[in-house]
């Protein structure tokens, strides 16, 4: 009788003795899918989302226009202006909507509906003051080539973060000093979609 009670505790302290190792065991398997799934929703979470972009060609200049850096219902709307030909440049932002002595139209980006202005746009390339016949005034352009425009921009209506129907007026004259210029274009409208998580193109 006192073997087989010797016996029953040894087996008993055996079993007891390897229980809390399969304890630890599955709960450090556990820690590490929980650690993992949320390292992966971070990294999910952590990925920019691409620029929404869309583009148009029209007399003699392609636009293309992209949001970038929309956070909290604010980020920036750039648009490149590239002319189509070699040797024509575009207008400087600050010429007179009337042109100077009614040469040219100013390189313009405004915003309307569901967005608004955040700040005074800037642009990528430097103005030159050229002299053109039969005009008394030096006309503000610049460089013959592409130019960028970046205007920053806000959600507009209650909290900053309603969705609506926001509008991009676009407006540009292309000029080559021994070829003219193209019909300028005036306040083109560009829809876009506009909520405090998105700022996209439809």
């Amino acid at each position: 009788m006192a073997r087989t009670t010797t016996r029953t505790r040894t087996r008993t302290r055996t079993r007891t003795a390897f229980a809390p190792r399969g304890g630890r065991l599955i709960g450090a398997a556990l820690a590490l899918f929980a650690t993992a799934g949320l390292t992966s929703c971070s990294a999910a979470k952590a990925q920019p989302s691409a620029p929404a972009v869309t583009r148009f060609t029209q007399n003699g200049v392609t636009v293309t226009l992209a949001v970038t850096g929309w956070k909290d219902a604010k980020g920036s709307l750039t648009a490149t202006f590239t002319p189509t030909e070699a040797g024509y440049h575009l207008y400087s932002t600050d010429l007179p909507a009337d042109g100077v002595e009614g040469v040219g139209r100013p390189t313009s980006v405004t915003v309307a509906g569901g967005l608004a202005a955040d700040g005074p746009a800037s642009v990528d390339a430097e103005v030159l003051r050229i002299n053109l016949p039969g005009v008394d005034s030096a006309v503000p352009v610049y460089p013959d080539g592409p130019v960028t425009l970046t205007l920053p921009v806000r959600a507009e209506g209650k909290g900053g973060a309603s969705a609506g129907a926001a509008k991009a007026l676009i407006g540009y004259a292309s000029c080559n000093a021994e070829e003219g210029c193209n019909i300028p274009v005036l306040d083109r409208p560009v829809i876009l979609n506009v909520t405090g998580n998105a700022l996209t193109f439809p």
